[in-house]
């Protein structure tokens, strides 16, 4: 494995065209051990300096709510020592030893700005990747797969800059500690939200609201030992208008009834939602504190008016600190935007397998640019297995069709060289006879046809 390698080293990693991954997070080191496993080149390039660097941002009590057993990368098991629910820190050392149990190549330091098609190769068609110090990286395919959550989105609220208290995105939020005694909106009732909203409970806050645009659905992690993922990957293929049924039954039976807090049940479908990119809150223990009053829903946040934030009730509240949990931008426009491959939301329009390159340039794919209500890491290890699959069947077609060319080159050098023969042979048999040699007249001898000299 390359760690930390100089720019300049990189056309080592070359020749022949690999197939180049972007991004060394779970998605990208899941590409590459599953390319590597089909006997396909791949190159890890990571803008950072080590593998996970998302996921070393996170807050500190982040686990991942999916069970271990269900987020295992293809080719290594997480450890049972790290538990049924996987933490920050572990997750980081699973990556980190994912990375030399496959033997990953892994160039660190070199951040990819650009991809485009380049014009056919050795191998085919295939990609150019602009990279950081100028440099040019040849690839026969590329695995795009720079996170769901690469840019931190802060609205533009008006007057936002008026605000006198401090202001944060989550993704810089790591604990409560420097929240102790004071009053705190978190703005956002995804995942990120709501744990951080009770972090804040548990770690001293004096008083926490939760800003709630639309009301979400809360399902319970585990139920009688039954995880909530588990329903999510037999939920999937069935209609949308069933799930959303079931899952309302399962609500009413399972989750509590909070519009008396302020955090009414949904209106729309939970499937419904999940197919607009909005996934169910896994409790973490909001329930209890909405229940119990230490966290307060409010209305959203609709601008800001020095020390007030204004809501969209009208009311408005003097925070000392704002931790807006709004999500993250995909931020693949300057990468990839010019290819016409990104939907009107920056997503790619095809995902996993399906190539995203048009027929002139193919080979080029993404993963980890959807919420799956079957969880992050699974279906993340089921993308890199089928683009591992798609580019080996692609490359062993490319073999086939070059050895074929190849074979009937061979069978036309024959050919050609027999007419070359013959056109060699038929010129010889054509040549015009040779002309008598010409005789001297003797003296007093007439020439024939020359002038009778009387």
């Amino acid at each position: 494995m390359l760690e930390n390698a100089d720019p300049a080293d990189l056309g080592d990693c070359t020749e022949p065209r690999p197939v180049y991954v972007i991004g060394a997070g779970p998605g990208g080191l899941a590409a590459a051990a599953a390319l590597r496993a089909r006997g396909v080149r791949a190159v890890v390039v990571e803008k950072s300096g080590e593998v996970g660097a998302s996921w070393r941002r996170h807050y500190d009590r982040l686990h991942l709510h999916t069970t271990r057993r269900l987020s295992a990368l293809p080719g290594l098991a997480i450890p049972r020592r790290f538990g049924r629910w996987v933490g920050r820190d572990d997750v980081v050392r699973y990556l980190e030893g994912y990375a030399e149990h496959h033997d990953l190549e892994l160039i660190t330091g070199v951040e990819v700005t650009r991809v485009d098609p380049a014009p056919d190769g050795p191998d085919g068609p295939g990609w150019v990747l602009h990279g950081t110090g100028g440099r040019e990286l040849s690839a026969t395919a590329v695995v795009v797969a720079t996170g769901f959550n690469h840019t931190p989105h802060l609205p533009d609220w008006p007057g936002r800059g008026t605000f006198t208290g401090t202001l944060r995105h989550a993704g810089e939020y790591r604990n409560a500690e420097p929240y102790a005694g004071l009053d705190v909106l978190v703005v956002g009732t995804g995942n990120t939200g709501a744990e951080i909203a009770v972090d804040l409970v548990e770690g001293g806050a004096a008083r926490v609201r939760l800003a709630v645009r639309t009301a979400p659905h809360i399902v319970r992690r585990s139920t009688l030992g039954w995880p909530a993922q588990r329903t999510g990957v037999l939920v999937r293929r069935l209609p949308v208008r069933l799930v959303d049924r079931l899952g309302a039954w399962v609500a009413k039976v399972s989750v509590p009834d909070l519009t008396e807090h302020g955090l009414p049940r949904p209106e729309t479908g939970l499937y419904s939602r999940v197919r607009e990119g909005a996934i169910p809150v896994q409790d973490v223990g909001l329930i209890d504190a909405v229940r119990a009053g230490k966290v307060v829903p409010v209305a959203a946040v609709e601008s800001f008016d020095g020390a007030e934030v204004v809501l969209a009730d009208g009311s408005r509240i003097t925070p000392d600190a704002v931790v807006a949990a709004t999500g993250y931008r995909r931020g693949l426009e300057d990468l990839v935007g010019h290819l016409g491959v990104l939907d009107e939301r920056g997503r790619p329009r095809a995902h996993g397998p399906q190539p995203a390159g048009d027929a002139a340039a193919p080979g080029l794919y993404f993963t980890g640019y959807t919420n799956p209500i079957s969880g992050m890491f699974r279906e993340l290890a089921l993308d890199a297995e089928r683009i591992a699959r798609t580019v080996a069947r692609e490359r062993a077609r490319a073999r086939k069709a070059e050895r074929a060319r190849d074979r009937a080159a061979a069978k036309a050098r024959p050919r050609a060289a027999a007419k070359t023969r013959s056109r060699t042979a038929a010129g010889s048999d054509a040549r015009p006879a040779e002309a008598p040699a010409a005789r001297t007249a003797t003296p007093g001898e007439a020439r024939p046809g020359a002038a009778d000299p009387a």
